[in-house]
């Protein structure tokens, strides 16, 4: 067993309860403490996961000389001022996806990051999955020649909850940076983040935030992705990759326990019968990182995290929809 390095968990909600649940079968991290805005909700998600460590701020967390990386598991109009809070005290990150609400606020972690000779990255569990990574094996052997179209759609139905996080425009609610982020990523893993063209579509509902969309993207030589999101609104969430010699498809790609490859001559089926969620594979992708003294993942970079924002800042301004911390 090689050296396991020390997480700390920011925040105390849902999506860090999943991660620290599959944090514990790590290979090569584990969890150590845990940061929240009162010393109450941390001692009792502490005490739940068995972590050494509560901290009553998230500051008190990123001064722990002991903790190797925090994870920021905050809602996305607070990614921001978090990671530079973990960032200013020399630590590690792994930030909740969507990365920021606007390229803007990204583009200003990169550089201190850079500067600062820091490790930062998207956690973008969907990429480290199994199943994924054998999508991507599949394409670069050529199993269905020259990838011309990806679909990707990632939708549910929220209940009417006007003040919630999902519906609150105050808080980046809408379908864009919640479900988007999942289907616009998985283009731009298989055809790139640079589009010619990006048109779309949005219904604006009551409260002000995109409740579903639409996205076209053209790429060169014929390549394109047809890309749908919804917080109000259901959809198969499946993702298909047509090429020239056949296609693959991924029920719930998001979260993906299989994928079957549609070949010239054959059908084959790829399927992951983990037991955890999956968030241990982007927990040791970090830990791979940061025990090799890599800064980045060449999985998926900090340049292509900034593109796809950039990607989504456009797709905003086609709507005409602005944030309330962006009107300053």
């Amino acid at each position: 067993m090689g050296k396991k390095l020390k997480w700390g968990i920011l925040a105390t909600g849902g999506i860090a309860e999943s991660f620290v649940k599959d944090l514990a079968h790590a290979e090569n991290g584990e969890g150590y403490a845990v940061g929240s805005r009162t010393l109450a909700s941390a001692e009792k998600f502490a005490e739940k996961f068995n972590l050494p460590k509560a901290y009553g701020s998230y500051e008190d967390l990123a001064a722990d000389p002991a903790i190797d990386v925090i994870y920021v598991a905050t809602p996305h109009p607070f990614h921001k001022e978090n990671v530079l809070t973990c960032l200013r005290a020399g630590k590690a990150v792994l930030c909740e996806k969507p990365f920021t609400v606007n390229a803007k606020e990204l583009a200003e972690l990169i550089s201190f990051t850079r500067d600062q000779k820091l490790f930062l990255m998207e956690a973008m569990w969907t990429r480290f999955l199994p199943v994924i990574r054998k999508v991507r094996d599949w394409i670069e052997a050529g199993e269905i020649g020259d990838v011309r179209l990806v679909k990707a759609d990632f939708g549910f139905k929220a209940p009417w909850e006007p003040e919630w996080r999902l519906l609150n425009l105050e808080l980046g609610g809408g379908a864009l940076l919640d479900t988007g982020i999942y289907p616009i990523s998985f283009a731009s893993m298989v055809l790139g983040p640079h589009p010619e063209k990006i048109m779309s579509t949005a219904h604006i509902g009551e409260t002000g935030v995109d409740e579903h969309f639409s996205i076209l993207l053209s790429y060169p030589n014929g390549k394109a992705a047809s890309l749908n999101g919804g917080v109000r609104l259901g959809l198969t969430n499946e993702a298909t990759i047509h090429g020239t010699k056949g296609y693959i498809q991924i029920p719930g790609f998001l979260y993906a326990r299989e994928a079957t490859l549609y070949g010239e001559n054959a059908v084959q089926t790829f399927k992951d019968n983990r037991t955890v969620s999956g968030y241990q594979f982007e927990a040791e992708e970090v830990g791979r990182l940061l025990l090799n003294g890599q800064l980045e993942s060449d999985i998926i970079t900090l340049d292509e995290s900034l593109a796809i924002l950039q990607l989504m800042d456009q797709v905003r301004e086609q709507w005409g929809l602005k944030y309330p911390s962006e009107r300053q």
